[in-house]
């Protein structure tokens, strides 16, 4: 049973017992916080990053990806001006030739705490704190996506 239909149960039951404990039990099972179990960060082959989740999960992340779906506040705001989601590339403006762009790669990829990879990427751009919780959300596997477009 998905620990939200528990969560719905057990709400119901909780209740009486007053608000507090019905806090503690949302905060569990809504914030309930997805570790890695292996992250596996591909440079040399240039394949991606491959994070294998406590649960058994397995993400695969493209490198280019990646670094459309930085989360840092200057790439999430470009991404909502123009409208684009995470890991959805910029469109190249028509007016200009086309230039030669080296493809995405991480130069250096360090822990943050216990709760994130910080990368510093080709291109320069190095402020990106890629947190667990938003890797497992923005997870693009057959499953993970088909979850979404049902929901």
């Amino acid at each position: 049973m998905e620990l939200y239909h528990l969560f719905a149960i057990m709400s119901r039951q909780i209740w009486p017992l007053g608000f507090a404990v019905y806090k503690a039990l949302y905060i569990l099972v809504h914030m309930a916080v997805i570790n890695p179990k292996s992250v596996k960060v591909n440079v040399t082959t240039g394949t991606g990053m491959d994070i294998e989740w406590d649960d058994g999960h397995r993400t695969h992340f493209a490198f280019q990806w990646l670094r459309d779906a930085c989360p840092c506040a200057t790439c999430t705001e470009e991404r909502n001006t123009h409208h684009r989601n995470p890991g959805e590339s910029a469109k190249p403006s028509a007016s200009l030739l086309p230039m030669y762009k080296e493809p995405a790669k991480p130069k250096e990829v360090k822990p943050v705490g216990k709760y994130a990879l910080n990368i510093a990427w080709n291109d320069g751009h190095a402020s990106g704190i890629y947190s667990w919780d938003y890797l497992r959300e923005i997870c693009q596997c057959d499953e993970c996506r088909a979850r979404i477009t049902t929901s």
